[in-house]
């Protein structure tokens, strides 16, 4: 058991199964905490992407940010799987036991453990947006089919990114989604979608201000 996750139970410490040939979209984040918004882009990628699974990556921290306020990950894990109740959605938190600290790396891991799985990585627009800071982006890109999911106000900062912009000529049109998976890297696409405006960092404040003594 890894140092500092010995309250988390096993399972969650091992990558999922997947079967040969499975399209699984790969959705990572410290969901800190998870919200209807994050579902939103999960349920659009069952949708609109054709792929048999989302798993929910449940990371250890956030390298770009402050873990002050980070829960617990068995608490974020537990909060995750009560928010991703479906059947083709599946929590894990595999990156705390692999050591794992960056997407990319994470991707790497996953794609040599199971080469016959066709992988998309699943992001929303905000993310997309500063995707130019984040350790091994342009590995993320070249390495599996990036799928954007629309969030709201993130549509032009997304579109317009650093990252948007050098990977302008793989932009695949919205239509062939349902294709992505099996698209050789790098390949992305723009989903647009009904718009949830919950965020971690909304209720976050939401609960500082609920904590704070009167």
């Amino acid at each position: 058991m890894p140092t500092g996750y010995a309250d988390v139970p096993r399972s969650y410490l091992k990558p999922p199964g997947a079967g040969f040939g499975q399209r699984i979209a790969l959705f990572g984040g410290s969901f800190n905490p998870p919200h209807p918004g994050h579902r939103a882009v999960a349920d659009t990628a069952l949708r609109r992407l054709g792929v048999d699974r989302v798993w929910w990556m449940v990371t250890p921290g956030n390298p770009l940010k402050s873990n002050k306020e980070l829960l617990p990950l068995l608490e974020r894990i537990r909060l995750t799987e009560r928010l991703a109740d479906h059947p083709r959605m599946i929590v894990t938190a595999f990156e705390a036991a692999a050591g794992v600290r960056y997407s990319a790396d994470a991707i790497g891991y996953l794609t040599r453990r199971y080469p016959a799985v066709r992988f998309v990585w699943l992001m929303g627009a905000d993310n997309l947006a500063t995707l130019h800071r984040w350790q091994g982006w342009r590995r993320i890109v070249r390495t599996v089919p990036v799928a954007v999911v629309d969030r709201p106000g993130a549509s032009l900062p997304a579109i317009s990114s650093t990252a948007a912009r050098a990977f302008a000529a793989a932009r695949r049109p919205e239509s062939q989604a349902g294709a992505l998976a099996w698209a050789t890297p790098p390949a992305w696409v723009f989903l647009h979608a009904p718009l949830n405006p919950n965020s971690s960092t909304a209720l976050r404040e939401l609960r500082r201000n609920v904590c704070r003594p009167q």
